[in-house]
């Protein structure tokens, strides 16, 4: 382990050498495999260390954001199939993995945890959906790509929360049951938020995004947990290989969206990513604060921070599928989903070394 260490970490020095002496010297167009590269032996180096080895799929997915932007052609078309076709399924095997993960018990916390299950879900659909329509309108973007970031913003928690709550150690219950939960609410609360903030935006049907999520989201979860509840422990390797498959679906995904949007991110990225840095980090303060007003647990807290500040970008990513405005309305999904796991990973590890105080 130590010597994949060292030999990825100097391979990853080679290549930012090389980029800079590309840059330095005005060769800019030979720039993608060099930055490809040292992203990816980046992300080899963070596996192969107990500090950083959650940073590793995020780095990954920066390197194959890195590969759509420079060879987007990869990644829009193959022969006469185009690749975004493959969103929806793709979203489906998520969200059946979701659902293999879970049990009738996740649901039971709704009982055990009222009050905070409660509250999180009201943080969850009310803080992210108005701080995405307000940075939306703050920065002035153009009308699908504020529809964007209103809709990462209406979207539910995901899986990546589940795991920064577990990396935090803190009320992995509690995430869970939210997680579920707002799931499940996803097709008739997201569509009715999207009508009220972002219809100014782009024209939104109601019915028919409520139709569209059932199809992408509630399906897939209700056959993961009959999967679930006929087959646990009976096939060991498939709990093994999902979690990997729907990494691998997740990348893809965000690829597929980024190469369809290459043009627009090239003329708005650094402002997008500002947009996602304010709205995540602001969903974690105002999620944490706003428990805290209530009186919770430093604990429960915590875990309903990390539910309202990481939302489902596949899902929002999906639903702009849908709309048929994947390269505009699909970014912010994009952009929004790798940050959410480098912020979350960030604040999981520093809420992991300090010890609640009122537990």
């Amino acid at each position: 382990m130590i010597k994949a260490f060292k030999i990825s970490l100097i391979s990853a020095a080679i290549c930012f050498l090389i980029t800079l002496i590309f840059l330095l010297i005005g060769y800019k167009q030979f720039i993608g495999i060099p930055i490809i590269l040292l992203l990816t032996f980046l992300s080899i180096t963070a596996r192969c260390s107990q500090l950083y080895k959650s940073l590793s799929f995020t780095i990954l997915i920066f390197a194959a954001v890195a590969l759509a932007m420079f060879y987007p052609q990869l990644f829009i078309q193959i022969g006469d199939f185009k690749l975004k076709l493959l969103i929806v399924p793709l979203l489906q095997i998520i969200m059946f993995g979701m659902g293999t993960s879970m049990s009738i018990q996740d649901f039971k916390g709704v009982i055990k945890m009222p009050k905070g299950v409660l509250i999180g879900l009201i943080c969850q659909f009310t803080i992210m959906p108005v701080l995405g329509f307000s940075i939306a309108q703050l920065f002035g973007f153009s009308s699908e790509i504020a529809a964007g970031i209103v809709l990462i913003g209406c979207s539910p928690s995901g899986l990546a929360s589940n795991v920064m709550v577990f990396l935090a150690k803190a009320n992995l219950a509690l995430s869970i049951t939210l997680t579920a939960i707002s799931t499940l609410l996803a097709p008739f609360i997201t569509p009715l938020l999207m009508e009220l903030l972002a219809g100014e935006f782009i024209p939104i049907d109601i019915y028919q995004m409520m139709l569209s999520i059932v199809k992408m989201v509630i399906i897939p979860i209700i056959a993961g947990l009959i999967f679930n509840r006929l087959f646990h422990g009976k096939f060991p390797w498939l709990d093994i290989l999902l979690p990997k498959i729907s990494m691998g679906a997740i990348a893809l995904i965000i690829v597929i969206i980024v190469a369809a949007g290459r043009d627009n991110l090239l003329d708005i990225g650094l402002l997008l990513v500002a947009a996602a840095i304010i709205h995540n980090t602001t969903g974690y303060f105002f999620g944490y604060w706003g428990c805290r007003l209530f009186k919770l647990k430093e604990n429960d807290c915590r875990t309903i921070a990390l539910e309202v500040g990481m939302q489902n970008g596949g899902l929002a990513s999906g639903i702009a599928l849908e709309l048929g405005k994947v390269s505009t309305v699909g970014l912010a999904p994009a952009i929004f989903g790798p940050w959410m796991n480098i912020s979350g990973s960030a604040l999981a590890s520093w809420w992991r070394d300090r010890t609640p105080v009122n537990q």
